[in-house]
């Protein structure tokens, strides 16, 4: 008589679930792979939010040290890419908190662009700038759920934990912010 026992079966573990682990046990190393895995893809999502590099740049670090803070509390629960963008967005609204409360100062429409991207031709730079301001027109919400998906490639479950919303909620919000840009940018096309 042949008899299977069976294991209960464990999730597979993310590798950065794995490092974030392995960071809450002291290794330094696992955490400078997470900031060479992340670090792009955070300053990218924080520029399209903020339209800065510098303060895209600073919230980026500002992610990875709270991150770092809350290694040890890491509970895998859901994906590695829904935790650190709860983290990023957190820090993205604690951003504009700040901001509000600073004076309003001169921006230099240059900042507008990357300091990596070659010279575009003047209607590229249009169309950049015109989905720039229309971006920012956007609710905190919308905004934040389309880089999410369109940016950063996240499911509407990891959008929807990360914002701590509904998945429909999250549906909503991006249909809306879908719409509105459309609107906004269909004169340059």
């Amino acid at each position: 008589m042949h008899t299977t026992s069976t294991a209960p079966s464990q999730p597979i573990e993310d590798i950065d679930s794995a490092c974030l682990r392995a960071l809450a046990n002291g290794d330094r190393a696992a955490f400078a792979q997470i900031v060479e895995r992340w670090q792009t893809r955070l300053i990218n999502f924080f520029y399209r939010a903020t339209g800065n590099r510098a303060d895209a740049e600073d919230l980026a670090q500002e992610t990875f040290i709270e991150l770092n803070r809350a290694a040890t509390r890491y509970q895998a629960q859901g994906t590695f890419n829904a935790f650190i963008f709860t983290l990023a967005r957190r820090r993205l609204i604690d951003g504009y908190r700040k901001k509000a409360r600073r004076p309003l100062e001169f921006v230099d429409p240059g900042e507008y662009f990357m300091q990596s991207q070659p010279e575009e031709n003047d209607q590229s730079r249009e169309i950049e700038e015109a989905f720039h301001r229309a971006l920012a027109a956007l609710p905190e919400n919308q905004r934040n759920a389309i880089l999410m998906l369109q940016q950063q490639g996240l499911s509407y479950d990891e959008i929807a934990q990360a914002l701590d919303a509904s998945v429909s909620a999250v549906k909503t919000w991006i249909h809306r912010a879908r719409t509105h840009l459309r609107q906004e940018l269909k004169s340059l096309v």
